[in-house]
């Protein structure tokens, strides 16, 4: 009976306590802070993506065999399998954040249009023609037919607007679809394609905003202009009408002929000008540094100390006839051009181009493969085959008929890359597109390693294993993309660099440290630093580090994480700084090297191994830089 009365007092003590626990307030004379995340604002997450990617609805993939619209690629993006447009089986390792279909703006939509015979092409009679000859099978030459028009900046569908509009309305409704705030971010984007001559001048266009906003404009193409100051007009125009927001990222200057950093302004043939820097600038706050086209970071002619500087290489030329000249090269590669920018900022008082890094696919397949175990070419026919199609087919350098094939580039040239990394706190259109205006981005080169950095005066060494690393990174100092002014005296910019592998990926190589300064006698200069690396390894002499190693079974198409670091970090205070001298410092972390698709290719089909490129590669990060002014 003792035990019975005991439960039973115990069974009334409990609603008293249970309702003394949630009517009792604490003491309003000792209110209680414990949690610190309400009232942290930082940016606390890497969110990958890619802002670059084509599908049907662009003219040169749709019409080449992409099926894929608009809706398969955002399915893709956030983790479904999709069958590709030849019917395979295909899947992300794990989902992207967030993805902008970027169609290219001339004729979008004309293959989905000619496979539905929409009524409106019809109307047209070289709509007409264009619908029949592939509907009878004659695709390639209905290619080169609308291809022939386009290169020539003569729209054959200027007289149906209306299709054009309806077409981007189908891409903003597909956007606003699978675009879903905290889990994936779907923009809205297109490509301007600005080709003079062949050059490639391109620009991804992405809005902030839904498709309220972007259905009250239809994108502008070439056919409109060439010239990027004329789509800086169209944006602010844009901005104007709708209170909006739009951005503009160039790519591969690689590919550009020395257009895409020039000195002059492309239509007047100008110098550029104060007005000019800060217009590019406001419009164009990142770069796509690396892409399948070619990595653009640097090239050996322009770094020939940097041992890592010839990497993914495409420096052949353009899509036009004219071969590349070695005067090109400082007016087409990511650290030539932020050097050059300094140059132009001590000249002019602004700086354009002080841009921060990106990297993303131009995949035409509508699907963004980035990793070299699971690559999908760069346009449909590539699609994994054991077809010589997949390594031989010409992509850069057909003009004119009968070019020397050693100056042209090659399908088993493209790379697997890239992504866009952001740091922000939320997966929204807002907070990515805010991200990415105030340059807190970084590029990779297909993996998605987590890198982290920043500048400022009072950083020490212990610094690195603080606990609160991110919160005093940001109170002390600033991220990538930020600035540092005026050095106090005696002091000099110190760095805090994180860096840890992808969670399935390589291990770490190393962290380095880019700088670039611009002299007093207005000479600019650039020097790579090992800052943090696996293993026991010491420099030698002459401060160089030996390689890591290389574990890759080329046969196997397989790698071993028994070398390198799954985490590294990294205190860099410049040794050489003058306070007097501007400058920037980018970070780039190496993974170990790991093999190239074509490698793995050459294993699943059987094929010979092709000689020309590499069998391995060292995938890596950039982070967008870090700039000083005195």
């Amino acid at each position: 009976m003792k035990a019975i009365k005991t439960v039973l007092m115990l069974g009334a003590l409990c609603p008293a306590m249970s309702a003394l626990a949630q009517d009792t307030p604490a003491p309003p004379d000792h209110p209680i802070e414990y949690s610190p995340y309400p009232k942290q604002t930082f940016p606390n997450r890497v969110f990958f993506g890619d802002t670059h990617l084509h599908t049907s609805y662009s003219t040169d993939a749709g019409m080449i065999g992409c099926v894929l619209g608009p809706e398969e690629a955002y399915r893709f993006a956030r983790g479904e399998e999709v069958k590709s447009s030849h019917g395979l089986p295909v899947k992300l390792e794990r989902p992207l954040d967030f993805l902008v279909v970027s169609d290219h703006a001339e004729n979008l939509g004309l293959a989905p249009l000619i496979a539905e015979s929409n009524p409106e092409l019809l109307k047209s009679p070289w709509g007409r023609k264009i619908h029949d000859l592939v509907k009878a099978g004659e695709g390639f030459q209905a290619y080169n037919m609308w291809g022939t028009e386009m290169m020539a900046r003569k729209d054959p569908l200027k007289d149906l607007g209306g299709v054009a509009s309806s077409m981007w309305q189908r891409i903003t409704a597909a956007a606003e679809k699978y675009n879903e705030p905290g889990r994936f971010t779907a923009f809205i984007g297109f490509e301007w394609t600005s080709t003079p001559n062949g050059n490639n001048l391109h620009r991804n266009v992405i809005f902030r905003d839904g498709k309220d906003k972007a259905d009250q404009i239809v994108p502008i193409s070439q056919y409109d202009t060439e010239d990027p100051e004329e789509l800086w007009k169209w944006m602010a125009a844009y901005e104007k009408k709708t209170g909006g927001r739009a951005l503009a990222i160039p790519h591969n200057g690689n590919l550009s002929n020395g257009l895409m950093f020039d000195d002059l302004t492309l239509t007047t043939k100008k110098p550029i000008d104060r007005d000019y820097a800060e217009r590019r600038m406001k419009w164009e706050p990142i770069y796509e540094t690396t892409q399948m086209k070619g990595d653009g970071e640097t090239h050996p002619a322009l770094s020939p100390n940097d041992e890592f500087a010839n990497f993914e290489r495409w420096d052949k030329g353009s899509f036009g006839p004219e071969l590349k000249k070695p005067d090109m090269l400082p007016r087409e590669y990511t650290r030539e051009a932020l050097k050059r920018g300094l140059a132009y900022e001590a000249k002019l008082g602004a700086n354009p181009f002080k841009f921060g890094l990106i990297g993303s696919t131009d995949s035409h397949t509508a699907l963004s493969t980035t990793s070299f175990d699971n690559f999908f070419g760069k346009v449909a026919p590539l699609e994994p085959t054991a077809d010589p199609i997949r390594f031989d087919e010409v992509i850069a350098g057909r003009f004119p008929p009968g070019r020397d094939p050693k100056t042209q580039l090659t399908a088993r040239e493209t790379s697997a890359s890239g992504l866009a990394a952001v740091w922000a706190r939320d997966n929204s259109r807002e907070a990515l597109w805010d991200a990415m205006a105030r340059k807190e981005v970084y590029a990779t080169t297909g993996s998605r390693l987590l890198v982290r950095v920043f500048g400022g005066f009072d950083f020490t060494a212990k610094d690195l294993d603080r606990s609160n690393f991110a919160e005093y990174g940001y109170k002390g100092g600033v991220p990538m993309g930020g600035d540092l002014r005026n050095a106090p005296a005696g002091k000099a910019p110190a760095f805090l660099i994180r860096a840890v592998r992808d969670v399935d990926g390589a291990n770490l190589d190393r962290i380095q440290v880019i700088k670039g300064w611009l002299d007093a006698t207005g000479k600019t200069h650039e020097k790579v630093y090992d800052v943090a690396w696996s293993g026991s390894r010491k420099p030698d002499g002459k401060g160089k580090l030996s390689p890591v190693g290389n574990t890759v079974n080329v046969q196997e198409a397989t790698y071993s994480n028994s070398i390198g670091a799954p985490f590294l970090s990294g205190y860099f205070k410049d040794p050489n700084f003058n306070p007097k001298e501007r400058a920037f410092y980018y970070v780039r972390v190496l993974e170990i090297p790991t093999p190239r698709w074509t490698t793995y290719d050459a294993k699943v089909f059987g094929v010979k191994l092709p000689t020309d490129v590499p069998s391995s590669i060292q995938n890596r990060a950039y982070t967008s830089p870090i700039w000083y002014t005195s």
